[in-house]
């Protein structure tokens, strides 16, 4: 960092220099004088970045007191002595630095909140991806350990397709790994791309009675579970094609999934101003919560089965990832999980 205390112009005007109002963190230059209360830290100059983070102009600042500005012990006290800590602000997380020069200093803030909180998301999600992938490995363990005894033909393909479906349930997996960590990579491209690509991943596990298209079935597992699946309007939109797959993967299967047997499914889409909003409509019981749902760890209170509760906070941190929203609510008699996603043209 810049040493602008140690600055002859700084320290002569009494005033930081003009370049310190293009540094994104907030700068705040200090000497140490003697006052009527004694000899104290005071303000010899600040930036842009630290006028707005608390509330006083560079001029009415000049000259008070250093904790008068900074209101905390705690920055008065790294001031003093120099070095590095973490706070915790109205919300956000702190950065702080102190170094003092001669008879002055500067003290630095940085916000690191959205670098704090990626890093809480990359614990959790570690620890839940670690979870799920017990279960279709302790799964597989155990279809091969049966697999070594002698069966009837009829059983033993029973356990292959077991054993088939639960490798599907792996590679999902790993997929959404790689698609969560690494960086976005947004494109221009048309929704309906997107949408063959569900139908082509889904029609491994379900049934679907598409009405966007015929779908190869390229998988041998026996579908778990039938429904129909309706898409609206084609819109080009700029995103990351496998994020936006993955949120109306969440979307869609989490519909047929919790939706009645055999129920439809309609993939609604609309322009909105600069967005494109996309709705998956299913018509399962009213919701009371569902601001609640995108919280981690949530589920429906009438949800049974294995499920992480990830599901819609990782829709929720991608959709605002590419700066949109997602929310729930209820339209007539169906159920609507809607996000929107940046257009083009």
């Amino acid at each position: 960092m810049p040493a602008g205390p140690g600055q002859p112009g700084a320290e002569a005007t009494g005033l930081a220099p003009n370049w310190l109002d293009a540094l994104p963190q907030a700068v705040l230059l200090y000497r140490r004088e003697h006052t009527e209360l004694g000899e104290g830290l005071t303000v010899s100059g600040l930036n842009r970045a630290a006028s707005e983070l608390w509330g006083v102009p560079e001029h009415r600042a000049l000259g008070r007191p250093l904790l008068e500005v900074v209101r905390r012990h705690t920055l008065e006290t790294l001031a003093e002595r120099g070095g590095e800590l973490e706070l915790e602000v109205s919300g956000k997380t702190l950065r702080c630095q102190a170094r003092p020069e001669g008879q002055g200093g500067a003290l630095i803030l940085e916000d690191i909140s959205e670098y704090r909180r990626r890093e809480a998301e990359l614990r959790e999600a570690t620890a839940v991806l670690s979870h799920e992938f017990r279960t279709p490995v302790t799964a597989i363990r155990g279809i091969l350990e049966a697999l070594e005894y002698d069966m009837p033909a009829e059983l033993q393909q029973s356990f292959v397709a077991q054993g088939l479906q639960e490798t599907e349930r792996l590679a999902r997996l790993v997929e959404d790994l790689a698609v969560g960590f690494r960086p976005t990579r947004a494109r221009t491209l048309t929704l309906s791309e997107a949408f063959e690509r569900v139908e082509r991943l889904l029609a491994a596990e379900y049934d679907l009675n598409t009405q966007a298209g015929s779908v190869p079935r390229r998988s041998r597992t026996a579908p778990r579970k039938a429904g129909q699946v309706s898409f609206g309007e084609d819109h080009l939109v700029r995103a990351d094609p496998d994020k936006l797959l993955q949120v109306l993967l969440n979307l869609i299967e989490n519909a047929l999934k919790y939706g009645p047997e055999g129920g439809q499914i309609e993939v609604q889409t609309q322009p909105n101003g600069p967005w494109v909003e996309v709705a998956v409509l299913d018509r399962g019981s009213p919701i009371s919560d569902t601001e609640g749902l995108f919280r981690a760890h949530t589920r429906g209170r009438h949800v049974s089965g294995q499920g992480s509760g990830m599901g819609l906070y990782i829709v929720r941190s991608i959709v605002q990832g590419w700066g949109g929203q997602a929310w729930a609510e209820r339209r007539g008699e169906r159920n609507a999980f809607c996000f929107t996603v940046p257009g083009v043209g």
